[in-house]
């Protein structure tokens, strides 16, 4: 993995989200099920363009005019597997980036060897929790997130931690998977994924901290995080950005 020599700090993460919304870049989701409607609306409301459709017959169509790919293994099936593997040809012959999440890969044997399948191919980005990611060591070629009420990234050369967040994000159903989706947006106008993921990352973590002072509860989170996503400026982000420099 080519990488730079340039550390992600608050201005990255303020910089890029106003790329995002400068250029709009559209953002192929195959998504677990279950949270479609909010990754995408994540999406648009940080400047992005989503498209959903697992379709056998328009995945090749959608990825090509994508600028960037984010794939799910929630809710998988012998169908989605099918696709996901035409999609991750076509992201790779256009030289496009991608991140996995392997949703579960610690419930289920086939999962996780579909997993390890996809990895082998090389994604931008493999993000997990701490007991997926116990099961995927071998990500030399990938970017490496460990989620978490601390968020901790590593491409070999260097590691990062964001640690904004709230603990209402893990109550409400899809905010990584929404997350998941922000980042590829934000790998589409940077082509160093550190700098992309970690900027993704506390943009998110900054928008959930600004969400809770509003809402009462995780129910009324969920609307309050997108209008945080949708209404962060850059003032916010520098003040509020959380990203430490670690060792490798």
């Amino acid at each position: 993995m080519t990488v730079s020599r340039s550390l992600p700090t608050s201005h990255h993460a303020a910089d890029l989200l106003a790329k995002v919304r400068a250029r709009r870049p559209r953002v192929h989701c195959l998504m677990n099920t279950v949270v479609q409607k909010f990754t995408a609306d994540g999406i648009t409301v940080v400047g992005g363009i989503p498209s959903m459709t697992s379709s056998r017959d328009e995945i090749a169509d959608f990825v090509a005019k994508a600028d960037a790919l984010t794939i799910n293994l929630g809710t998988l099936d012998a169908e989605r597997r099918a696709v996901i593997r035409i999609a991750v040809e076509i992201a790779n012959a256009a030289a496009k980036p991608w991140i996995v999440d392997p949703v579960h890969c610690d419930y289920s044997r086939g999962r996780l060897e579909f997993a390890r399948e996809l990895i082998a191919l090389g994604p931008t980005i493999v993000r997990g929790n701490a007991a997926e990611m116990a099961l995927i060591t071998d990500t030399r070629a990938s970017l490496r997130i460990q989620t978490g009420p601390v968020d901790l990234l590593s491409d070999g050369q260097r590691a990062v931690s964001i640690q904004n967040g709230h603990g209402w994000m893990a109550q409400v159903t899809g905010t990584g998977c929404l997350s998941g989706g922000v980042i590829a947006a934000f790998m589409a106008v940077e082509k160093d994924a550190l700098l992309a993921a970690a900027s993704a990352l506390a943009v998110t973590g900054c928008s959930a901290e600004m969400a809770a002072q509003e809402a009462k509860g995780p129910g009324s989170f969920e609307p309050a995080f997108l209008d945080a996503l949708a209404n962060i400026t850059t003032e916010n982000i520098r003040e509020r950005a959380r990203i430490s420099h670690e060792s490798c």
